[in-house]
């Protein structure tokens, strides 16, 4: 019997009243369909790109498939991270589940410092002791590749924007670059005959992957650890704090993101007469809201020397 009764008071305790911030416990409005189609896609051609590669013994080819299928993961945990996300907070999460996205994205950006580690290790190994390649198959299945990656870039970039997709937009903008770093090593050898270009060329993309990704692995790092959001001002809305009329001072404060783009702040006020602390309160969320774009706002009142309410 308790655990039916569980999840009425759960939602009870979760209900925003009037005058409470309006923050996101739950991601809601995110269609799945475009995430569904640039996996299929991706997985398709990932395949056919492996086979043609291995084949074709071409590393530029081989590692565009391997990021493809990278991609494909990345793709795969979004739609995971975004099916977790829509759940609702409850007894046992309060705060909701919407950071599985910033986590999702965080895993897909190590799987890729690991792709590039593998691309450079093999492109070394080819350079030092080219390999024959068919480069009018990498040419043409490379050709192919950069076209589902546009088309994929294109699903991704026409879905609503969130840590988790930007990720995996990021993932594919970077392979369609190796797809065309694949068409420029398929095209030199298959006119030149050069082989040491398609070595050359792969550890262009993985450099051109190692940064796309670190960004978005910073930033879902600090997510992730409920680092201050990078459009506030920490020491500012500390000073603004003390500026406050009734303020004396303020200490043990914190500023974090609750969901992405929804910021929150706790803290311990000092204050002059705790008679006045409705109206002190009141001008603090007032400026909080109004100079720094934070709704969510949770404060403890002192009285000089110690006394709280």
């Amino acid at each position: 019997m308790p655990a039916q009764q569980a999840e009425p008071a759960s939602e009870h305790l979760h209900a925003h009243l009037d005058g409470d911030a309006r923050h996101a416990h739950v991601i809601e409005g995110r269609s799945q369909a475009a995430l569904s189609l640039a996996l299929g896609l991706t997985l398709l051609f990932a395949l056919i790109e492996a086979v043609t590669g291995f084949f074709s013994n071409s590393l530029a080819l081989i590692s565009d498939a391997g990021h493809m299928v990278t991609d494909a993961a990345a793709l795969g945990l979004a739609l995971l991270a975004q099916a977790i996300a829509r759940r609702p907070p409850s007894a046992r999460h309060s705060f909701g589940l919407v950071r599985a996205e910033a986590l999702a994205a965080f895993v897909n950006s190590l799987a890729m410092l690991l792709l590039v580690a593998w691309i450079a290790w093999e492109a070394v190994q080819r350079l030092l002791h080219p390999e024959p390649v068919q480069g009018g198959v990498v040419l043409v299945v490379a050709a192919i590749g950069a076209a589902i990656n546009l088309l994929v870039a294109w699903v991704l970039s026409r879905e609503e924007a969130s840590i988790n997709t930007r990720a995996a937009l990021v993932n594919v903008l970077g392979d369609l670059l190796g797809s065309v770093a694949a068409i420029a090593s398929g095209a030199i050898i298959y006119f030149t005959g050069w082989l040491r270009v398609d070595p050359i060329l792969s550890l262009f993309v993985a450099m051109l992957i190692l940064r796309s990704t670190s960004g978005i692995l910073r930033e879902s790092y600090h997510f992730l650890m409920e680092g201050v959001p990078a459009s506030i001002d920490y020491l500012e809305i500390g000073t603004h704090l003390k500026a406050v009329d009734g303020v004396l001072g303020v200490h043990d404060l914190h500023v974090w993101d609750m969901s992405p783009g929804h910021p929150a702040l706790i803290g311990h006020l000092e204050i002059a007469s705790l008679e006045r602390w409705p109206t002190v309160l009141e001008d603090v969320r007032a400026m909080l809201r109004e100079r720094h774009g934070i709704d969510h706002v949770t404060l403890q009142p002192e009285a000089a020397g110690g006394k709280s309410l």
